[in-house]
């Protein structure tokens, strides 16, 4: 019996994109969340006394500039070293633009499988066999699998591939192959890199498995992030997930539905809150915030975002100051049922909404609308590109955009008759 780790898309000294301008964060996590993320994966090799390691791939972040992060991890994997675990990389595209990864020199127990033709190591005391190709060129679309080579007769195959098999959504297309042409190779286990999230793909015969990146570095990598733990006894694989992350990225659907005030508005955020921090105890949280529901509070959500937004802080310095943090904010609530119902009380609301519905079917009306705002966008592009603005790139675009000023407006007339 013995045990490996297998890792991947390490992508060391990575930035924590949208959250390194914001000036309430805490730049020790931002700056250092992958290197304590690998510091993690090293002390968890150390603690299972795993006798190698595997990392498949994007060790590191395309051209990174600063050499110290191939030092950084040199440093680690000479813990390794001490402790007598060896590791075995293959490049994945961004490795292949890493000008580390080409002029770092690793320390002894690092072994890279070549880049030109598929290279196997052998540990004869366990009676293991690892096959394996890095990437020369970023753009690798060749099937590489192809031309490993067959399994060795009375050892335990391991596979090491960065690849996106037939496609995943969000990464590139690279060293396409078929999970049939991973299982026609005979091997017992697939050491598959460039999927950022965890995905066992088989289970057993072979165990074809994405153990995820190490840590989230954006609101697309959400949820828990480590490395995958194995266990060979007898020819048997034992899988176990173990977060080794820092810091957590996470959708939150905070519904609106039925709220009335602003003090429900804040009861709503902390519910969803503390459904985050119990799932996830001591563990830092970014958090993007999608309110959704239909809610009398929809109006003034439009009309004063920013009132809302000093709310949102308010509910973290109430919950969870110091592990909650918000990337960002968007509204999706919906008015209450139904504009139609105020148009019967008020005439001028009533040729308002008419109006507003006439021109959202008016396909002339649309299409004019968006030629001119797509010349306006044209000439405020660096304005339209930045955080929070609104781009109307379609007729669907426009046709919603025109149903939040509609909403918007009733809700200040309504609200403004109300008063009188």
């Amino acid at each position: 019996m013995f045990k490996f780790i297998h890792c991947a898309d390490l992508h060391l000294d990575s930035p924590l994109r949208g959250l390194s301008a914001k000036e309430d964060w805490p730049v020790d996590v931002i700056r250092t969340a992958t290197r304590r993320a690998l510091n993690n994966l090293v002390n968890l090799a150390i603690s299972q006394e795993v006798r190698f390691v595997i990392i498949a791939g994007d060790l590191f972040d395309g051209d990174w500039p600063d050499y110290s992060t191939g030092l950084f991890f040199n440093g680690l994997m000479g813990r390794l070293n001490d402790a007598g675990i060896e590791v075995y990389v293959v490049r994945g595209n961004h490795d292949a633009v890493s000008n580390i990864t080409r002029h770092l020199v690793w320390p002894p127990n690092v072994h890279e499988f070549s880049t030109t033709h598929s290279q196997t190591f052998v540990i004869d005391d366990l009676a293991v066999a690892l096959h394996g190709q890095g990437f020369a060129r970023r753009e690798t679309m060749d099937n590489l699998v192809l031309h490993y080579p067959d399994a060795h007769v009375g050892y335990i195959n391991i596979g090491v591939l960065h690849t996106s098999l037939e496609g995943h959504e969000g990464h590139e297309t690279y060293a396409p192959c078929t999970v049939t042409d991973l299982i026609h190779k005979h091997y017992d286990y697939w050491a598959l890199g460039h999927v950022h999230k965890r995905q066992v793909v088989r289970e057993s015969d072979p165990c074809i498995v994405y153990p995820g990146n190490l840590q989230g570095r954006h609101i697309r990598e959400t949820g828990e992030k480590g490395c995958t733990l194995v266990t060979v006894d007898n020819g048997r694989f034992k899988l176990e997930h173990h977060s080794l992350d820092v810091l957590r990225w996470y959708v939150a659907n905070v519904d609106l539905t039925g709220a009335e005030n602003h003090e429900s508005f804040v009861e709503r955020i902390v519910q969803a809150f503390q459904q985050y921090l119990d799932d996830n105890v001591e563990s830092p949280l970014a958090l993007r915030l999608h309110f959704v529901g239909e809610t009398a509070l929809h109006g003034r959500l439009l009309a004063e975002p920013e009132h809302f937004y000093e709310e949102i802080e308010n509910a973290v310095v109430m919950t969870a100051p110091g592990q909650i943090w918000i990337e960002k904010v968007k509204f999706f609530t919906a008015p209450l049922p139904s504009p139609h119902e105020w148009s019967q009380q008020i005439d001028a609301m009533a040729q308002l909404a008419h109006y507003v519905e006439g021109v959202q079917d008016d396909e002339k009306f649309l299409e004019q609308f968006l030629r001119d705002m797509e010349r306006v966008q044209t000439r405020l592009k660096a304005y339209i590109s930045s955080e929070g603005a609104t781009a109307i790139h379609s007729i669907d675009d426009v046709r919603r955009l025109l149903g939040n000023a509609q909403d918007l407006l009733l809700t200040m007339m309504a609200e403004g008759g109300s008063s009188q």
